[in-house]
């Protein structure tokens, strides 16, 4: 058998999962980067939910994600909020429609098959492989890491819950759940991985 390259085999995976999303999106009428804008919100935190950072992480012009939000905001799946703190941020959040929409288009069948054959070769972690695949990719590009903000080198355990180290924001449990713009993985630490 032939050897194949891990970048020939991620490639692969990642074209099969995008034209399986576009055949759920095509049933619902929308394109791919729509149920990207949703997901993207159902997971990020508050310091991740603005226009400027949902176009920074889909790598979009600032036009396109205009747009596509305009879109999502008229067929009531998304909402935008003016910052009480600074008026000019503006907040997405998902709407239930939204999220009943990206909980049909998600691809859990495809998922779980993947799942099984992990779970089948239990001597591989596959999370810390891929894991470390994404960080050296970010790393190689630039890009930012967009990780959970509990695996982040700037999340703080203080007396009253939890605070960003960077801005000195308090953070609720839900915050430090989701993922964020700011994230800055700590690569000696092993856990940055998770």
């Amino acid at each position: 058998m032939e050897t194949v390259s891990v970048f020939d085999l991620i490639e692969r995976m990642a074209a099969l999962i995008r034209s399986e999303e576009r055949k759920r999106c095509t049933e619902f009428g929308l394109q791919p980067v729509h149920l990207q804008v949703l997901d993207y919100l159902s997971r990020c935190n508050r310091y991740s939910d603005t226009p400027a950072a949902l176009t920074n992480y889909l790598g979009m012009t600032r036009g396109t994600v205009s747009q596509t939000l305009l879109l999502l905001e008229k067929k009531s799946y998304i909402e935008k909020t003016t910052d009480n703190a600074d008026r000019r941020v503006v907040h997405l959040s998902l709407l239930p429609e939204g999220e009943t929409i990206l909980n049909q288009t998600r691809q859990a069948d495809l998922f779980k098959r993947a799942e099984a054959v992990f779970a089948e070769n239990a001597f591989i972690n596959p999370e810390t492989i891929f894991m470390e695949a994404l960080v050296a990719l970010q790393k190689s590009n630039s890009s930012q890491s967009f990780g959970l903000c509990k695996t982040c080198r700037y999340f703080t355990n203080v007396d009253d819950g939890f605070q960003c180290g960077l801005t000195k924001g308090t953070l609720s449990h839900s915050d430090s759940e989701k993922i964020c713009q700011e994230h800055s993985v700590d690569i000696t630490a092993p856990d940055s991985l998770i």
